[in-house]
């Protein structure tokens, strides 16, 4: 077949953008961690050597950067005063850890997979499954950093008042069990949100829930909220108002199985709540950045952590609400319904 010179150059152009925007995210990394964004935020028009003073860094290597990010598109640069600025809406996305849109932590994630890429390619030669314990710790901070924004916008304020009477019992004193809380972000946030309940955050990796209970002192919240080391189908407590499975049902080995355990730990009347990456149920649904991400995530987090467990299922992080509907029914959990989305995540409510 004879070869479109034209679409060579144009794919080129796209890898190249692709290289640029992977190099950058470095960057990117320098600059929410040096304090830089935040240098910028509400300043104004600012110079290399103004900038570099209210950081306490070498001019240098601030004006370098500086250049890198106007040719990225993520500040603004006036020639006539040599000045750089970083505008509100982009602060919201770099600069503000309370803003839903920060997502300025991701790139934490981004580099634990460059620094597991052996692993990823030792997996895919020998089809074994790589533990989420076993990937770099940046993974777990950077994860926790990322999902925090979006849960503190919408978790008490938007998902769980979409359950079906949950919110209420949760007011008036009621569980929850957060499975693969992690860190602890959405636990701490229930806790806090309603003073009269319980929550329990289950993980299976003892370090993450070293942190998590660390953090619940922190917080002033270690009296309401406990933590346990333990696996999907096994943790403790009696009875629960809400089992959450916030980003990481897909992750699981056997999702039925913590589907079915799930059941048999609902209070009468309790519901499971699912937060999963938004995903359409067919591939060309997917086709968008957003798969683009996900798909990724997937191929070296989501789905090695799945078989690297009994049964290991691997959904994948885009399965979709047909796939997650069909596996909560497998675990006897028959009435499933979308009751909230966002631009990254789904919300499912499930019930017997």
């Amino acid at each position: 077949m004879p070869v479109d010179q034209t679409r060579v150059e144009e794919f080129a152009g796209r890898v190249v953008c692709d290289m640029a925007a992977a190099m950058s995210g470095v960057m990117v990394n320098l600059g929410h961690k040096l304090g830089l964004y935040r240098s910028l935020h509400g300043a104004g028009p600012t110079s290399a050597a103004a900038l570099a003073a209210k950081a306490g860094l070498c001019e240098r290597y601030v004006h370098e950067w500086l250049n890198n990010q106007v040719a990225g598109g993520y500040l603004d640069y006036d020639p006539g005063s040599r000045c750089y600025s970083l505008s509100e809406e982009r602060a919201q996305v770099l600069a503000d850890p309370t803003s839903a849109a920060f997502l300025a932590p991701g790139f934490d994630v981004v580099a634990s997979l460059w620094l597991d890429e052996d692993k990823v390619a030792d997996a895919f030669r020998s089809g074994d499954g790589i533990g989420w314990h076993e990937h770099h710790p940046r993974l777990f901070f950077g994860t926790e950093a990322l999902f925090r924004p979006g849960y503190r916008a919408d978790l008490v304020a938007n998902w769980i008042p979409a359950l079906e009477g949950i919110d209420d019992r949760l007011r008036r004193g009621g569980s929850v069990a957060d499975v693969g809380c992690g860190h602890g972000a959405s636990s701490l946030l229930m806790a806090e949100a309603y003073p009269a309940s319980t929550v329990r955050g289950v993980d299976y990796h003892p370090e993450s829930i070293a942190v998590a209970r660390q953090r619940a002192v922190d917080a002033g919240l270690a009296d309401r909220v406990t933590f346990e080391v333990a696996d999907a189908a096994e943790y403790g407590g009696e009875r629960y108002d809400l089992v959450c499975f916030m980003d990481c049902f897909h992750d699981l080995g056997d999702p039925r199985a913590a589907a079915r355990y799930a059941r048999s730990k609902l209070a009468a009347g309790g519901a499971v709540m699912l937060v999963e990456p938004l995903a359409g149920d067919a591939v060309e649904d997917n086709i968008n950045p957003i798969g683009r991400l996900f798909y990724a995530a997937s191929t070296a987090l989501c789905t090695p952590n799945s078989r690297s467990q009994p049964t290991g299922l691997a959904l994948g992080a885009q399965a979709g609400d047909a796939r997650l509907t069909e596996v909560l029914n497998g675990g006897g959990l028959a009435r499933v319904r979308r009751v909230a989305e966002t631009p990254f995540n789904v919300v499912l409510e499930a019930r017997p």
